[in-house]
């Protein structure tokens, strides 16, 4: 019988895979390492992984970080993102994940008084607005590919970096069998090409 695995041994198979990405487009980097058996359709690895491809990506692009210390961090703060958030706290997983990542770029704290702070905050906000126009249920997928398109237009604009971006076709259709089909913008047949 193959052992289930928990959340911290996804964490750390996933680490280790965005770790060994050289591209600067987080949803690339999100996209395979998504496609590996430890990433489930739906769970709180991605509270880890989205953040997470987002800053190996900035990192990537030459972005000021020390990437092994960043996704220390961001693993102690995804650990403390309960499953299901969406449901039972009224806010994404992928856009508390993205909120955590740029904060650990600006070296944000509860008590920073500055323009990044706000940043975040209406990066975060914004973001979720679009997360909730597109309704549930949820898809942390979809969700994972909006957050990161948005960070990355985002950071480009804020922190003088050029990450790329892509707008995947989902190659997740059905998976969650409660896939919202036309309504994503990830359909097949709505992605850009």
């Amino acid at each position: 019988m193959e052992k289930t695995l928990d959340l911290q041994e996804r964490v750390a198979l996933i680490k280790e895979a965005i770790l060994a990405h050289e591209e600067t487009d987080p949803v690339a980097i999100a996209t395979a390492v998504m496609q590996t058996p430890f990433v489930r359709p739906l769970g709180p690895e991605h509270h880890f992984l989205d953040g997470a491809c987002f800053l190996k990506a900035f990192s990537n692009a030459g972005g000021n970080l020390d990437i092994h210390a960043a996704l220390e961090e961001m693993e102690k703060r995804s650990a403390l993102m309960p499953d299901a958030m969406c449901a039972y706290w009224g806010i994404c997983g992928a856009n508390a994940s993205l909120g955590a990542a740029l904060s650990i770029l600006r070296h944000t704290t509860p008590e920073t008084c500055s323009e990044e702070y706000e940043d975040n905050m209406r990066f975060t906000a914004s973001l979720q607005a679009k997360i909730a126009r597109l309704g549930g249920p949820s898809c942390c997928k979809r969700n994972a590919f909006l957050a990161l398109v948005a960070a990355t237009v985002f950071a480009n604009d804020r922190y003088g970096v050029q990450m790329e971006t892509s707008f995947p076709s989902c190659p997740y259709l059905d998976e969650p069998t409660f896939c919202i089909r036309e309504k994503c913008p990830f359909y097949s047949k709505n992605a850009k090409e």
